[in-house]
């Protein structure tokens, strides 16, 4: 009797529904080839779940995560949300909030250059010629997650010393948050090319002190085997254009990985290409690395290739699938090699003809299944 796995769905908002129904199109085959099933149960997280509940997180959601073998999730997000009230709600709380309740303080985003997309990076293609790192970002410390508050202040914050508002965030670690991190990714080295770039800011902030102090430790006692670098983080957001080939796996705290793996990211030429994975202690959790694209919403030319590649992430991590991943991998390859393209990876001389939509990206991509 075939295998069932339990997962549960979250479109979000913008293009999400357009390029989930394109990751559960994929899953479906690989449960036809493979005679396993997936059932699905759908909810919401968001600027959807704002509109339908005034959360972006609701309880019953959350239920079904914690009671599902593994989540997928699209994008979340758009201008019809955003607001810098802090009393209202926003849907990257409902995003941030899944990831706490989860325990998902490891997130992965691979950034691989697939060959036939060599030519879309802005870069030039030998300095992206076989760039294959790993991006472990701690998901659930530091600045997004520390106290914050905005006040008015009458001592005088405001111009010319006068009364007016005044605000901070706070940014805190405690070790056992950063020897989990760094041992996660001492295990992505050893699976990879042994190679680990730790950073942080050390010669400013205090956490990144103990940071490198607490990466550092774990290192030497437990993988001696293991290549450890650091660098401060404006370096790293310098070197990984002059020499993304160089990196294997790059770990750093949860701001700071924000913004350096969509950097990285662009270094494959599209964020519409890269999938990312947030693992923990409780249910994993899969998503594009890019955002809801509200601009596109409903045209039917969104990019599902991320999304299709966080499918094979699941069934590599979380089902222990490694066959059907390595088949999702090689069928967005061919289908690529083919020159078939969405308007984001186009190029010049991608002939109109080769122009697909969402959904006809997906069917291309169960073809090759």
């Amino acid at each position: 009797m075939a295998k069932t796995y339990n997962i549960c769905l979250l479109p979000g908002d913008g293009i999400g529904p357009e390029i989930i129904a394109e990751g559960v199109k994929v899953l479906d085959a690989v449960g036809v080839k493979y005679d396993t099933a997936f059932a699905y149960t759908e909810a919401l997280l968001g600027g959807c779940a704002i509109d339908a509940t005034g959360t972006a997180l609701p309880d019953e959601t959350l239920h079904v995560a914690e009671a599902s073998d593994a989540v997928l999730l699209a994008a979340v997000g758009g201008p019809k949300w955003d607001t810098t009230d802090p009393a209202k709600p926003r849907p990257e709380q409902g995003l941030l909030g899944i990831r706490k309740a989860l325990g998902l303080y490891t997130n992965l985003r691979p950034v691989q250059i697939f060959a036939a997309l060599a030519d879309a990076s802005t870069l030039k293609p030998e300095i992206v010629d076989g760039v294959d790192m790993m991006i472990v970002r701690e998901l659930t410390g530091g600045l997004y997650f520390g106290r914050r508050e905005r006040f008015y202040d009458e001592e005088g914050c405001g111009t010319h010393g006068a009364a007016g508002q005044r605000a901070y965030d706070t940014l805190e670690y405690r070790e056992y948050e950063v020897e989990r991190i760094a041992r996660q990714a001492f295990e992505a080295a050893r699976k990879r090319r042994n190679k680990v770039t730790s950073v942080d800011k050390a010669n400013v902030l205090e956490t990144s002190r103990m940071w490198r102090e607490i990466v550092h430790r774990i290192g030497a006692e437990e993988y001696p085997d293991v290549e450890l670098e650091d660098l401060l983080v404006d370096n790293t957001a310098m070197q990984l254009i002059s020499r993304p080939v160089d990196f294997d796996v790059v770990v750093t705290e949860n701001m700071f990985g924000d913004i350096l793996s969509d950097e990285a990211a662009q270094i494959t030429g599209s964020l519409g290409m890269l999938a990312s994975a947030s693992l923990g202690d409780g249910t994993a959790l899969y998503e594009p690395s890019h955002g809801s694209a509200p601009d596109i919403a409903g045209k039917g030319i969104a990019n599902p290739l991320a999304q299709i590649l966080s499918v094979e992430m699941m069934l590599r991590y979380s089902f222990n699938l490694g066959e059907a991943a390595d088949d999702i991998r090689r069928a967005v390859t061919a289908v690529l090699d083919e020159g078939w393209r969405t308007g984001d990876i186009k190029q010049a001389d991608t002939p109109a003809d080769k122009v697909v939509g969402t959904v006809q990206m997906g069917d291309l991509v169960v073809a090759h299944l």
